[in-house]
């Protein structure tokens, strides 16, 4: 499987995945979840490790929204990515940084009931 091919299954399946949140409205907020969660797995999808300032950097998106959108990339909805999750330098700093890891479930066909 390419790159291109986990894209387009992604895209197939962010178009499906639910979002929420206290202030969560689907027609205001569906376009620019979307558009944010694709363009952070677009990135991701190389398998680097980035802090979340190299994510915001290359994607304009802020560090509070990227750190969400990485854990809805964990949940089934959007197709039970890994994230994994290590200190970068000294670990009282308190810098993580993340990659994402390809899991088998997109290496097959996307369950209908997963967004029931």
């Amino acid at each position: 499987m390419t790159i291109e091919d986990d894209l387009r299954r992604f895209a197939e399946v962010a178009k499906q995945g639910r979002f929420n949140g206290d202030d969560y409205i689907p027609p205001r907020d569906d376009p620019r979840l979307r558009a944010q969660v694709f363009r952070i797995f677009g990135l991701m999808i190389d398998g680097r490790w980035r802090t979340l300032g190299e994510i915001e950097r290359a994607t304009g998106d802020p560090p509070a929204s990227i750190s969400a959108q990485l854990r809805h990339l964990r949940k089934a909805r959007f197709g039970l990515w890994q994230i994994d999750k290590r200190h970068r330098g000294k670990e009282t700093s308190g810098l993580y940084e993340y990659k994402l890891d390809a899991p088998a479930p997109l290496a097959e066909p996307v369950q209908q009931g997963l967004f029931a």
